[in-house]
């Protein structure tokens, strides 16, 4: 071993055992799918559980400010804020071990973002990946402005995201690919604060995990609300129909092709098995491959598929519903959250806006 392997290893040693800061925020634009779960919810309340550092905390947030970015329909707001809540805190997310808030509830975090939007390069907004999109989207049109229909919400987006995570001074913030640029850009916004003014934010690191599925939708496509092909974690609430069922049937219209009962089938072609991978052990997965290329049914498939989910999904079903029917208790919760936020908050905004010069003239007895 040389001497730079073994001082990059101490290294990486020590990092692993500083305290860290995990920052995860869900929009409040949608109803919670089986592709939100396998891809955000369990694998958070995962990490969250199996910490091995006890100094270490996790933050999440319900990103409300950030859903009315696209969304201008307040009752999907409020129910979408409802329903997510209700669906990480039944699927195992322990508000008494974490940092669980609604961002609006947060008021220092908007306040920090107008701060940083005064020392941020307009030239870093104009590069953000969801901005230059709408603006490709309108040069395709003629006698259109390449602005049209751009918001600044849409435009500064990038700064209200960084101001969430500077400030709780988040160290690792877990995304996808697609939103690793964002994470940059709070670096950069981080970095030209510090220098500017005071070292006062730490500069976050993105955890992408090559390992959390991306489950395909009933139509073969990404599973998205916006495709409509989603599978429901836990369904609407009606009287008149079982939850269960509910997911049973999206389950059952999984397109499939054609091939009959007894001719084997490739399962690395099939959604049923590409689905099934998230939630079987590595035994079962076994199974079912070797169930497939002897020749099942897509009907028997499907069921297969449709039992191993519900036997993860059922334990947490009950509490979701309770949880929808009783939103003073999800308030009281959440209000319990931003509270904790705020002792964060408070401190670091006030640390912030003493730093740029705004503080007291005076001590007043």
């Amino acid at each position: 071993m040389t001497v730079e392997q073994n001082t990059s290893e101490h290294a990486q040693k020590a990092e692993d055992t500083q305290p860290k800061r995990i920052l995860t925020g869900v929009t409040t634009t949608g109803i919670p799918h089986l592709g939100n779960y396998v891809g955000a919810i369990r694998p958070a309340i995962q990490s969250a559980q199996n910490s091995l550092n006890e100094e270490d905390q996790s933050f999440f947030f319900l990103a409300d400010y950030h859903g009315i970015i696209k969304c201008y329909d307040p009752k999907q707001i409020h129910e979408s804020t409802k329903a997510i809540a209700a669906t990480w805190l039944a699927c195992g997310l322990d508000p008494e071990k974490v940092v669980f808030y609604r961002q609006s509830d947060v008021p220092e975090i908007p306040e920090l973002a107008w701060i940083l939007n005064c020392s941020c390069p307009k030239g870093l907004m104009n590069r953000a990946h969801a901005y230059k999109a709408a603006v490709d989207i309108n040069n395709e049109k003629s006698d259109v402005d390449p602005d049209q229909g751009i918001t600044m919400g849409l435009f500064g987006y990038p700064v209200l995201m960084a101001a969430d995570i500077l400030m709780f001074n988040a160290t690792h913030v877990p995304v996808g690919r697609d939103q690793i640029q964002h994470i940059e850009m709070a670096r950069d916004i981080a970095g030209t604060f510090n220098h500017k003014y005071k070292s006062l934010f730490t500069l976050p690191s993105a955890v992408v995990d090559e390992n959390v599925a991306l489950l395909t939708g009933l139509d073969g496509r990404k599973m998205s609300k916006s495709y409509g092909n989603t599978i429901p974690l836990f369904g609407e609430y009606n009287p008149q129909v079982d939850p269960e069922k509910q997911m049973r049937k999206a389950i059952m219209q999984i397109v499939t092709n054609s091939q009959a009962p007894e001719e084997p089938k490739n399962p690395d072609d099939s959604v049923i098995f590409e689905i099934y991978k998230a939630f079987g052990s590595t035994e079962e997965i076994a199974d079912l491959r070797a169930q497939f290329e002897a020749g099942i049914a897509w009907g028997d498939a499907k069921q297969i598929l449709f039992e191993k989910i519900n036997s993860e999904i059922a334990p947490f079903r009950e509490r979701y519903f309770e949880l929808m029917a009783n939103p003073k208790e999800l308030e009281e919760i959440l209000l319990m959250g931003a509270e904790k936020a705020r002792r964060h908050s408070r401190k670091q905004l006030d640390k912030t806006r003493r730093a740029i010069g705004i503080k007291p003239l005076a001590k007043l007895k």
